[in-house]
């Protein structure tokens, strides 16, 4: 037995409603016009997800490089304070040696360009206790006059006063270090207090 009579048959027309029926070229505009739509809706959804990826790429791009931004400075930081014995040393042993070596150099050079500026005044080098004679040593032989090096055990190794006629000048090569010393000490300060802060 069939089931046909349960079902509702649409190929009828029920009472009072009006068919209407659609030639091909109509059909085709409509397939047409459904076509286009569903392709513009698609193309919405195209750029509406790109737009998105985009802006989750550029998102995942600021952090990645924040992140290496980071770490540069972070490797940066623990590679400083690695290699703090070994600036530790240069900053307490070779430097100064380096400047005991050249002090007398640098005395001459320095009393040649004030001998420029005032030429035949007598010339006065006052050094630290046990350094005139190397000083000495150094000072050219055709000065003329001879300059004087007189010791005053008040001045520290590193120190030295020239005059030549009216003109004096001060040398301080400890006061230099110093300098260096500090401002290297200041550098691992900022270095270690980053490296805490993280």
């Amino acid at each position: 037995m069939s089931i046909a009579h349960l079902l509702e048959d649409f190929t009828v027309p029920t009472s009072g409603v009006a068919v209407h029926l659609l030639d091909d070229e109509a059909l085709e505009e409509q397939r047409l016009a459904a076509f286009e739509q569903g392709y513009g809706a698609g193309w919405d959804d195209a750029i509406q997800a790109q737009e998105q990826a985009g802006g989750q790429l550029s998102s995942e791009l600021s952090a990645t490089l924040s992140d290496l931004s980071f770490t540069y400075q972070e490797a940066l930081t623990r590679m400083t304070l690695s290699l703090e014995p070994l600036f530790q040393s240069l900053i307490q042993v070779v430097l100064p040696e380096t400047v005991e070596r050249s002090f007398a150099t640098r005395l001459s050079d320095q009393l040649c360009e004030m001998a420029q500026e005032q030429i035949g005044q007598p010339m006065q080098l006052t050094v630290p206790t046990g350094t005139s004679d190397q000083v000495a040593a150094a000072l050219p032989p055709e000065f003329s006059p001879t300059p004087q090096v007189v010791e005053d055990p008040s001045l520290q190794p590193g120190q030295a006063q020239l005059q030549v006629g009216t003109a004096r000048r001060e040398v301080d090569c400890t006061a230099l270090l110093s300098s260096i010393a500090a401002s290297f000490d200041a550098y691992l300060f900022e270095a270690k207090e980053a490296l805490s802060n993280e």
